[in-house]
């Protein structure tokens, strides 16, 4: 097998998002939550550490091979709240369900998930009290009972 050949670089196309604002989170059993982010992290994407492939049959370097699976990795977002959002995080809480994130451009990235934490702080006088908010993606669609990736939409026009 020959040796990989140098790529040149190309000028990237599209959307350069200039200002992480307006990133927004959606449960699909409850679009109005009582939460207002402040600041979202969409989730990772991670396709998992290298197999080692080294054999004694190697000579100068270790080799790896690359996972076939992915993961759509666990994720939190930093949110304002009404207290009485405690009732609606009670039924969020494990509830595998549709969750979108939304980017500031209007391209969204929906998938199976579910919130696995809501953490409030310690509330101060002069403090602005923000939960952090945690979730899981699951993909794994509940109703076709069946493994469902990540479905990202550009936003028209991009």
């Amino acid at each position: 097998m020959a040796a990989p050949t140098p790529t040149a670089r190309t000028t990237p196309t599209g959307f350069k998002m200039p200002d992480g604002f307006k990133t927004l989170w959606t449960f699909a059993s409850k679009p109005g939550v009582q939460l207002w982010e402040q600041k979202v992290k969409p989730p990772p994407i991670d396709g998992g550490d290298g197999i080692d492939t080294n054999t004694m049959h190697n000579t100068t370097w270790r080799t790896k091979d690359a996972k076939k699976l992915k993961t759509l990795d666990v994720t939190t977002f930093l949110a304002a709240y009404d207290p009485d959002v405690i009732t609606d995080i009670f039924a969020l809480i494990n509830s595998n369900q549709g969750c979108t994130v939304t980017f500031p451009d209007g391209s969204t990235l929906a998938f199976w998930g579910f919130m696995t934490k809501f953490e409030p702080p310690e509330h101060a006088e002069g403090e602005f009290p923000i939960a952090t908010v945690t979730v899981c993606p699951s993909n794994w669609d509940p109703v076709g009972r069946v493994e469902a990736g990540p479905v990202f939409s550009a936003a028209p026009g991009t």
